[in-house]
């Protein structure tokens, strides 16, 4: 039983090494300073948020049951027909 407690130990050990050397030869080689990194990161982390966001709005307008005697049609963007 202590088998397989000690291999997934050491499978785990060796993801969490694996990815923290991966890190370290990221920034090792990485073509521009880290400061110009970490902005590309952010901008990176706020356009998936923002596309997160727009297509759950699109989502729940979408879904919504449309109420009585309205003729609206959600066209794509912010408003409605």
């Amino acid at each position: 039983m202590s088998t397989n407690n000690d291999n997934a130990a050491a499978a785990v050990i060796a993801f969490v090494s694996g990815a923290v050397i991966g890190v370290a030869a990221a920034l090792l080689l990485a073509p521009a300073p880290g400061s110009e990194i970490r902005g590309k990161l952010a901008d990176l982390g706020e356009t998936a948020a923002e596309r997160v966001r727009r297509l759950a709005r699109e989502a729940k307008f979408k879904v919504a049951p449309k109420t009585k005697g309205a003729d609206y049609e959600y066209d794509g963007g912010d408003a409605w027909i």
